[in-house]
């Protein structure tokens, strides 16, 4: 038997329960293997039968219209973007639909089709999801036109009514939806001209805000269920440690406390002994963790520190390593050339740092059936892995994706889903797991340490005539997978370099990769957070080497049409670049092109009067193809940015006798609300062809168009970050 919440995001949402369906309901949706359009599911009562077809809107008789989510809501506002997709082409208001989340079920689709991560959500279900929504508007059109016995092109949908446009006749959604789910779906349903949108493209508020705000939203640290008990689990901060030992005297006399027994915890390729105190509160279960104690063999892992594995990097940089992409004849352009420079950039390891700490609620029951409640960037993610681990079908697991706080790329990783659920089949209890802010912040995975090798050459006249960018680091899928080809280039740890628009006809991508047992994986942009630093950055040492100004040096690099070319010249009319700043004052220019879209930002910065360096304004140009809710975009690139700010001037995570020395935001700084610039950003959504993303591209241009600023203001080159705004 399948334990209910005590409290649930469905219920404050007054989402459907089977008790509340009102007789016969149209369903429809995507099939899970391909992206046509899926059939009707005739339902007598009770909930949607569990078919082929994936079914993303559901209609009642009452007129109740509920709209399945598949893309989690981590912040980035999915919870209305996606289900806009459909109202808008099912001619219905966000106000008058019940919005409820999937849980990795087969039925809406294969791994990574419930996921969210690399700005994919609209990216990847624009079209697709209009579809659906296109689909059961024409089908209901056709159940109206049967009913009246007219022409359906006589009829039209509006406000969840079809409406006989000779008569005035009208019928609603429920009223029609037994004879709508008899029906054929159409093959190609016509989409509307985005000249008669009513959501899309038109500043929407978001209907989790509210639940939000007045705490009624329901995260996974807010989840509860019957029986359940509370969990604390020590960890070794050294990385590959073993468990030797453990004392449980004085945690057993920790009032609450029930019992203490190992758990394992899976990263990937990874496994790390835990020791999980039970309790019936999380204070108790806590308290008593800290009684604990812990014997550890960290088989020589406790050598490890960051200086000395940085100096390893640098060594490393000497090296060849692979080839990724190229152009021209680098290596001889660049011994030809009468103007060489070089240059090297370091970025540290980060945290993801998000909100809400890392948590699980799991119970394992009889039959292998496991169900949990957690706070995940994907519940088909959930469902994969913990499969996986616990070896059971994935069909015997239930999935309840709560709200999300933050997620920044940590929650694709399910090691916490895991965790909870293989502790939940050792003491036989629904227990949740709880990590602190420490347990968050020391043990990762971890946005890896990037170091780039920076070549360029100039003719004598100032034109870019060879550029090398090589990229020495650890590499996440190394740390994650067992596979790894050492002989390939990574395209992670080279994300973005081979796709900069700029017209250099000798160009050269390398790749060092570099051993590191610290578990990494994909932080908020991934690699191009680190990777647009250097390469923009070493752009603008070649513009001032050239005696040019660096917006026109890469805009003279930009002879063919290109949206990087749109992006930077708005970028310098929105900034008003010509326009000479006061003394003391400077400004930078940035922008970065990869897989989740493209944004280009100026920044500018003042010398304040302690000698330290003060971020005044960003100006951003983001380029969509296509927006959705344009007040989410503008939001999104604010968080982009501050996150973005926090990296390049707060601290990084260094480690010391192999643990990480920063553990809580007392030594993990994150920006404060004054330190936060002024930010004006403009989208460029003409309904280009390729639609981009949101979430990520907005962080990238950050660093080095700061990076770039401070140069301009203080002649002060910014090669290593984090830099201390103070002390520039």
């Amino acid at each position: 038997m399948s334990n209910k919440l005590t409290q649930t995001a469905i219920d404050r949402r007054g989402f459907l329960k089977a008790a509340g369906l009102t007789g016969a309901a149209f369903a429809l949706g995507l099939p899970a293997s391909s992206q046509a359009i899926a059939g009707p599911v005739l339902n007598v009562s009770g909930l949607p039968e569990s078919v082929e077809l994936t079914p993303f809107v559901l209609i009642e008789k009452s007129g109740r219209i509920t709209i399945m989510n598949p893309r989690p809501e981590i912040g980035q506002g999915t919870y209305q973007s996606v289900p806009a997709l459909i109202a808008e082409e099912l001619e219905v208001s966000l106000d008058n639909v019940v919005i409820k989340q999937t849980g990795g079920e087969t039925r809406y689709g294969g791994l990574w089709s419930q996921a969210v991560g690399g700005s994919g959500s609209i990216r990847g279900g624009y079209t697709q999801m209009r579809k659906v929504g296109a689909s059961a508007r024409d089908m209901l059109i056709t159940a109206a036109s049967q009913r009246w016995n007219v022409p359906a092109d006589e009829c039209y949908a509006k406000e969840a009514t079809i409406i006989h446009r000779p008569t005035g006749k009208k019928l609603t959604y429920g009223e029609l939806a037994d004879i709508a789910a008899k029906l054929d779906v159409p093959k190609d349903p016509k989409l509307k001209d985005p000249t008669d949108f009513n959501i899309l493209g038109k500043p929407a508020p978001r209907p989790d805000t509210p639940l939000k705000v007045t705490g009624q939203a329901m995260f996974g640290i807010d989840a509860k269920a019957p029986g359940m008990v509370y969990a604390s689990i020590e960890r070794c901060p050294v990385f590959g440690s073993k468990l030797v030992r453990f004392d449980t005297a004085q945690t057993l006399k920790v009032n609450g406390v029930k019992q203490v027994v190992k758990v394992e915890r899976v990263v990937g390729k990874n496994r790390y002994e835990g020791v999980a105190v039970v309790a019936d509160t999380y204070w108790a279960a806590l308290k008593g963790r800290k009684a604990l104690k812990v014997q550890w063999d960290h088989q020589g892992n406790d050598s490890f520190n960051s200086a000395a594995f940085e100096n390893r990097l640098r060594e490393l940089a000497k090296t060849e390593g692979v080839a990724g992409h190229s152009a021209g004849d680098f290596g001889q352009a660049f011994a030809d050339a009468p103007v060489k420079l070089d240059a090297f950039y370091e970025t540290p390891i980060v945290s993801h740092s998000t909100m809400e700490p890392m948590n699980a609620l799991a119970h394992y029951q009889s039959g292998d059936k496991i169900e949990l409640w957690v706070s995940s960037q994907g519940g088909d993610l959930v469902k994969d892995e913990v499969a996986k681990v616990l070896n059971v079908p994935a069909d015997n697991i239930t999935v309840h994706i709560m709200f999300n706080g933050g997620g920044f790329g940590r929650r694709l990783t399910q090691d916490f889903a895991t965790e909870a659920a293989l502790l939940s089949k050792t003491i036989g209890k629904p227990v949740k797991v709880v990590w602190t802010r420490e347990d968050d912040t020391t043990l990762g995975p971890f946005r890896p340490m990037t170091y780039s090798a920076m070549r360029g050459a100039l003719s004598n006249d100032g034109q870019a005539i060879a550029f090398e960018h090589k990229v020495i680091s650890p590499s996440i899928d190394a740390t994650m997978s067992e596979t790894f080809d050492r002989a390939k280039p990574d395209g992670t740890m080279l994300e973005g370099t081979n796709e900069q628009k700029y017209e250099i006809p000798n160009l050269s991508t390398r790749y060092v990769h570099a051993d590191i047992h610290i578990p990494l994986t994909y932080w908020r942009s991934v690699t191009s957070s680190t990777l647009a630093f250097s390469h923009e950055c070493f752009l603008d040492e070649m513009a001032h080497k050239a005696g040019k100004d660096p917006m026109d040096f890469r805009l003279a690099m930009l002879t063919k049409e290109s949206d990087t070319k749109r992006v930077l010249t708005k970028l310098k009319e929105l900034s008003n670049w010509d326009q000479p700043l006061p003394a003391g004052k400077g400004r930078g220019v940035a922008q970065w092109e990869f897989f989740a879209g493209l944004a280009g930002q100026v920044v500018e910065v003042s010398k304040n009067k302690n000698g330290g360096i003060t971020v005044d304004k960003v100006y951003c140009v983001i380029d969509l193809g296509t927006v959705v809710n344009p007040d989410t975009v503008k939001a999104q690139v604010e968080g982009a940015i501050a996150m973005a700010l926090t990296a390049a001037t707060k601290d990084g995570i260094t480690f010391n006798k192999g643990q990480a020395v920063q553990a809580n935001f007392d030594r993990n700084r994150m920006l404060r609300i004054h330190e936060m610039p002024a930010v004006e950003v403009h989208i460029l959504a003409e309904g280009g062809p390729t639609i981009k993303g949101v979430g990520e591209p907005g962080l990238p241009p950050l660093a080095p168009a700061l990076a770039n600023a401070i140069f301009a203001a203080t002649g002060k080159r910014i090669r290593r970050l984090p830099v201390d705004l103070e002390k520039v």
